[in-house]
């Protein structure tokens, strides 16, 4: 029998009972229509999609993450350093990519780690935006960390990519004065200007943009990965840059997977006042006026359909709040039955140890706190592994 929550957990988080369908409790949340296009008519199939998945993007830049400037002003180049062929006892290559952005006077450098398993002629991909110290993502691999297990991604037969965030942008409040900010100085900044994390999101694609050139690497299966402040920047990533196959969201909680309408926990007043930085100057005036947004976060992880999207969760993260991330999850659902696909597939308000991988949106509820670890990584290859489509060798 599964554990179920523990008692405390509860009490804080009623919605987590099984009070209702998780589509009873999507509806008692008031969000807007993920399928109504701006003039009212309702999108109902394929072919209309785009429209409405175009509104959503520019109301998403506009009030939450911001607009990204023009990058035709960046003079950009990759260099690649084989570091060894042999690596992980022969399993794996290891290359370091460096991405060079310049513009006028100023530059930006992001740092990539590459390994890739030497048993598969055209690799998958997880690519991690990693948040946490660089010791986490150890190239060397004299220090290692279930942030990033690149060895279980290796036998897998994916390939293990690594982006350093603050390679982007700092995490701080002086971010937009550095990083890649400094190459767009002199563009005014107004209310709807890019924060640090599409700044990051930004950082992801150039990413990706050498992983198209790698014949290693199979480009049509590119996953990009995030824990919480990376898991917000993943979806948006994943959102804007339809070249990413799968999005992973890890904990990601208010303003990444959550709902805002009814959320426990973290708000839009908590991020913005603590982490300004990291949105446009727009979001602020939704805090503590949730219901005001003309979006919510389901429409969001929509916007991956009809791609692969991954929501997780932790019991005792409740900064978070499972219930929020969760019902985002299913209310995104509606998008990918215009495709002929399953979104998440549900039984119910998920108990601790609860797994959802049969449709195209996953999702499950590990016990345990705010972390990203081996656990989380063995679901994520478990739902790749079935849905991800590979080329064929």
């Amino acid at each position: 029998m599964k554990p179920l929550f523990p008692f405390f957990v509860l009490l804080l988080f009623p919605s987590m009972l099984a009070i209702g369908s998780p589509a009873d409790l999507v509806k008692q949340r008031g969000l807007p229509d993920v399928l109504k296009l701006q003039s009212g008519s309702i999108v109902t199939n394929e072919n209309q999609w785009p429209q409405r998945r175009g509104e959503i993007v520019k109301i998403f830049e506009k009030e939450v993450y911001g607009q990204v400037p023009s990058n035709s002003r960046l003079n950009t180049r990759t260099s690649v350093v084989t570091l060894a062929t042999n690596a992980m006892g022969g399993k794996a290559t290891l290359k370091r990519v460096t991405i060079h952005s310049a513009a006028a006077e100023s530059s930006n450098t992001i740092q990539m780690t590459l390994f890739i398993p030497n048993s598969v002629r055209s690799s998958p991909c997880f690519l991690l935006l990693n948040n946490r110290p660089a010791t986490n993502a150890d190239p060397s691999r004299v220090q290692k960390s279930d942030f990033w297990p690149a060895e279980l991604l290796i036998e897998h037969g994916y390939a293990a990519a690594v982006m350093q965030v603050t390679d982007v942008a700092a995490d701080n409040k002086n971010s937009w004065d550095g990083g890649i900010f400094r190459l767009f100085a002199d563009v005014p900044r107004t209310s709807e200007s890019w924060g640090t994390l599409a700044a990051w999101a930004w950082g992801a694609s150039r990413c990706m943009d050498y992983l198209e050139s790698d014949k290693a690497i199979d480009s049509s299966a590119v996953v990009v990965v995030g824990h919480s402040r990376g898991g917000k920047t993943a979806l948006w990533a994943g959102a804007i840059d339809q070249r990413f196959a799968g999005a992973v969201s890890n904990e990601s909680g208010s303003s990444g997977a959550a709902l805002a309408r009814g959320k426990k926990g973290e708000q839009i007043a908590d991020i913005t006042k603590t982490f300004p930085y990291w949105f446009c100057d727009n979001y602020r005036n939704y805090a503590g006026k949730p219901e005001l947004l003309p979006v919510d976060q389901h429409e969001l992880i929509a916007l991956m359909a009809p791609r692969l999207a991954y929501v997780a969760s932790a019991n005792e993260d409740l900064w978070s709040d499972p219930a929020s991330e969760f019902l985002g999850a299913v209310a995104a659902s509606p998008v990918y039955s215009l495709f002929g696909l399953r979104g998440l597939v549900e039984g119910g308000m998920p108990q601790v140890g609860s797994v959802f991988h049969e449709g195209a949106i996953g999702y499950h509820l590990r016990a345990g706190t705010h972390n990203l670890t081996t656990e989380d990584w063995n679901h994520f290859i478990d739902f790749f592994d079935r849905h991800l489509t590979r080329k064929q060798p």
